[in-house]
């Protein structure tokens, strides 16, 4: 089942509902449960082993081959410092087509997509993390769920990610 596993994104809607809600995919990393926007997603893939690069930072795994573009592989357990994890038949990638560049993310898993009202989302609260603040949207919750909604394109074009030119 390992690197098996693809599922395409086709349907997008628009950035918001008619009630103003947005939709998250979500997912995991270690305890936490992060939320992206469903509409960067291109599509979500079975881990498979990139290959290396060179002198490239610990948190880029590598490279795939994905239909003829090379993709960048970013495992967001190193980027935000979480316990180090196994790979298994949960572990997924997800495609995100960001500013015109592909990127792939290892998570521990994807929960669901989610529809959250904007009256369900709370501002972050201002403290030290592995995250820049500057990339966190706000906190999501839904019954007893708490979701730490991410600006992902803003985080993979930070300086430190050296993935996206911030004007492209």
């Amino acid at each position: 089942m390992k690197g098996k596993i693809t599922m395409r994104v086709m349907e997008k809607s628009e950035e918001t509902t008619a009630s103003g809600a947005r939709e998250y995919l979500t997912f995991r990393l270690d305890q936490e449960e992060y939320g992206i926007d469903i509409l960067k997603v291109q599509e979500i893939r079975g881990y498979e082993p990139p290959t290396r690069i060179a002198n490239a930072p610990e948190f880029i795994k590598g490279v795939v081959n994905l239909r003829g573009t090379i993709v960048p592989i970013v495992d967001m357990r190193i980027k935000f410092n979480c316990a180090q994890a196994d790979y298994n038949t949960f572990t997924v990638v997800i495609i995100l087509n960001l500013r015109q560049r592909v990127v792939g993310i290892v998570v521990d898993s994807v929960s669901d997509v989610m529809e959250l009202a904007a009256g369900s989302v709370r501002a972050a609260p201002d403290i030290e993390s592995a995250i820049d603040n500057s990339c966190i949207l706000g906190l999501g919750s839904v019954g007893e769920r708490m979701l730490i909604l991410l600006d992902i394109e803003k985080l993979m074009s930070s300086v430190d990610m050296g993935l996206v030119a911030a004007d492209d």
